[in-house]
C-alpha cells in the first residue's frame, strides 16, 4: 500500500525492531551519509509538511479529515487534481487544510498557465499568485503540520537540495578532458567520439563578455523568446528566473534568436558576434541550405534548470559554449553492449525514454551509482568554456548558477555514416526538419551530397552498408558485443513550435 495512503493504527509489536544493530557495507554508509548530509541542508516546508514515512510513527495524520479523499493514495489524488480547474482547486482547498496543501501544489498551477496564459501577466513569485494575479505581499500561508506526503515534499525538497555533494571529488577516470584548442585534423583524428572541453576559442567571440542577461534584458526586453511551451518577453522570463521555486525551473530555449536579436554569425561575415570553433570543420549539414532542420539556439536559465539525459536530435554531434555561469555535464556513451545510464529506461525501438523527472531527482536517487558506472564522463563548462557532445551519446545538463549559452548541432565528415543511417532508418525519430521535408530528409540529404561532394557520400555510404551487413542475431548481439557505436536511440526532436522538452 502507498505510503500516502491511512492505515489503521497498529500495536508496536517488538518482533517488528530488529535486535541488532545491523551492520553496513562502507558504501551503503556513505549513501546514508549523503543522504542525511542532503536532508539537514534541506529547510522545514513552508506548510510544515514532512516526507510520506513520517506518518508511520506519527500520533496525528490530518489526511484523515479529508472524508472521502482520505484513503486514495496520495499519486491517486494528485492525478485526479491535474483535471481541475482554478475555481474547482480554489473551492476544493478551502474545505481542509490537508486538501488546502494539496491543492497548493505549485505544478498544478503551472500546468494551468501554460494550457492558458494571460495575455498580460506579471510574475508573482509562484505559478498560483501569477496565474490568479496575487501580489506577493497579499499571498497567504496556512499551517499544514501532522501531514505526510512524498508527492508535496519531494518537489520541495529537489527544489533546495544544492547540487556541491553532487559535483564535487569528480573520479579522475570520470573527468571531461580539457584542452586549450584543437586544429580540424586533431578533432577528426583523435577526439569525434569523445566529450571535451575547449578553453580558448569562445574567448575570441566578440561576443563573449558582451553578452550577459542584464546586457540581452536592457536591449531585448520586450522582445519574445520560446522559454518551453511558451513564448515570453525577456523582461518577464528575466523576472522568473530571478524569483523562482520550481522544482525544474523554465528553461528558455530559442531557435530563432539570431532573427530575433539581428546579429550576424559566421567567422567570414562582417562584424559577426560569433562563430562556430574551427576545429568541428564542415558542418554537412550545411549543404541543405535554408531546408537543413533547426541547429542553433540561446539558452538561458537560472540555477537548477538544465535537461534530464538525452541525445541530440538526428544522430548530430553538438557543441555547447557558456556565456556566463556554469554547467555541470554527466555523459555516457552508447553501443551495442552498453546499456542506457542507471535509471534511464529505454523502450523496444529505442525511441522513447523513462527517467526521473527533474534532475535533482535523479542525482539524488541515482548520481552514486551513475559515477561508478564504467563509461561515465563528468565536467563543469565555465564561462568562456565549449563542450562537444558526440554523436549519440546520452547527457545530462545541470546549470550551476543563473547561466547564458549557445548551442549548434552540426554534421562532421566522421560522423556521415551515422546520420545518414538515422535519416534513412529511423524515420518516425526523425526532427527539425519542416513537415515538407521531414519524410524525405534522407533523399534529400544525398541529393545534395551528391551535388556537393559525391565521393565524401559514396564514403559515407559504404560505411553504413558495412555496418548493415555486419547485422548479428539477438543472441550474439547480447553475448558477443562488439563496441562498435549505435545510431539509433532515443534523442529530442526540436521540430514543432509546441514541444516542452527539457534542453541542455
Amino acid at each position: 500500500m502507498a505510503p500516502g495512503t491511512l492505515l489503521e493504527p497498529q500495536s508496536d509489536s517488538a518482533e517488528s525492531r530488529p535486535s541488532k544493530r545491523i551492520k553496513t557495507s562502507p558504501a551503503a554508509k556513505e549513501f546514508a551519509d549523503d543522504a542525511e548530509d542532503v536532508a539537514i541542508a534541506v529547510p522545514s516546508h513552508p506548510l510544515g509538511i514532512k516526507p510520506a514515512g513520517n506518518a508511520y510513527t506519527a500520533s496525528e495524520n490530518i489526511k484523515s479529515r479529508c472524508g472521502v479523499f482520505a484513503g486514495l493514495p496520495d499519486e491517486l489524488l494528485n492525478h485526479m487534481l491535474e483535471s481541475f480547474d482554478a475555481d474547482s482547486l480554489i473551492r476544493l482547498g478551502g474545505t481542509c487544510r490537508a486538501l488546502y496543501a494539496f491543492t497548493r501544489l505549485d505544478e498544478l498551477w503551472r500546468a494551468l498557465f501554460i494550457e492558458s496564459p494571460p495575455k498580460d501577466f506579471v510574475w508573482h513569485g509562484t505559478w498560483r499568485a501569477t496565474y490568479l494575479g496575487i501580489p506577493q505581499e497579499h499571498v497567504t500561508s496556512i499551517p499544514c503540520r501532522h501531514l505526510f506526503s512524498d508527492i508535496l515534499y519531494r518537489p520541495f525538497q529537489c527544489a533546495n537540495t544544492s547540487a556541491q555533494s553532487f559535483i564535487s571529488n569528480i573520479p579522475p577516470q570520470n573527468e571531461i578532458t580539457r584542452l586549450a584548442d584543437l586544429t580540424p585534423e586533431e578533432f577528426s583524428s583523435k577526439w569525434t567520439d569523445l566529450p571535451f572541453i575547449l578553453t580558448s576559442p569562445v574567448k575570441e567571440w566578440p561576443i563573449y563578455e558582451k553578452w550577459t542577461p542584464e546586457t540581452l534584458l536592457f536591449k531585448y526586453a520586450d522582445v519574445p523568446f520560446r522559454a518551453e511551451a511558451v513564448d515570453w518577453p525577456l523582461k518577464k522570463y528575466m523576472s522568473y528566473m530571478s524569483n523562482s521555486h520550481d522544482e525544474s525551473p523554465l528553461y528558455l530555449f530559442d531557435r530563432s534568436f539570431v532573427e530575433r536579436t539581428g546579429i550576424a554569425t559566421g567567422r567570414d561575415v562582417p562584424n559577426a558576434a560569433y562563430w562556430p570553433p574551427s576545429c568541428f570543420g564542415e558542418d554537412l549539414f550545411s549543404v541543405l541550405g535554408a531546408q537543413r532542420p533547426d541547429c542553433r539556439w540561446m539558452i538561458l536559465g537560472p540555477k537548477r534548470s538544465g535537461s534530464t539525459f538525452h541525445k541530440d536530435p538526428n544522430a548530430t554531434s553538438a557543441w555547447n559554449a557558456v556565456l556566463t555561469g556554469s554547467k555541470y555535464w554527466l555523459m555516457f556513451p552508447v553501443g551495442p553492449s552498453i546499456p542506457p545510464p542507471p535509471g534511464v529506461i529505454l523502450s523496444d525501438d529505442q525511441s522513447e525514454i523513462t527517467s526521473p523527472l527533474s534532475i535533482a531527482e535523479y542525482l539524488l536517487t541515482f548520481h552514486a551509482l551513475a559515477r561508478r558506472t564504467p563509461g561515465a564522463r563528468e565536467g563543469i563548462c565555465y564561462a568562456g568554456e565549449v563542450l562537444h557532445v558526440p554523436s549519440g551519446w546520452f547527457h545530462l545538463v545541470l546549470n550551476l548558477e543563473d547561466s547564458l549559452a549557445l548551442t549548434q548541432n552540426f554534421v562532421p565528415r566522421k560522423k556521415l555514416a551515422d546520420v545518414l543511417g538515422f535519416l534513412r532508418d529511423q524515420r518516425d525519430q526523425v526532427s527539425g526538419f519542416t513537415d515538407d521535408v521531414c519524410d524525405r530528409a534522407y533523399e534529400l540529404f544525398v541529393e545534395r551530397l551528391r551535388e556537393r561532394d559525391p565521393e565524401m557520400l559514396e564514403q559515407g555510404l559504404r560505411e553504413l552498408e558495412e555496418r548493415s551487413k555486419k547485422g548479428r542475431g539477438k543472441w550474439e548481439e547480447l553475448t558477443k558485443g562488439d563496441g562498435v557505436e549505435e545510431t539509433g536511440g532515443f534523442s529530442f526532436g526540436f521540430g514543432g513550435d509546441d514541444d516542452d522538452a527539457e534542453v541542455p
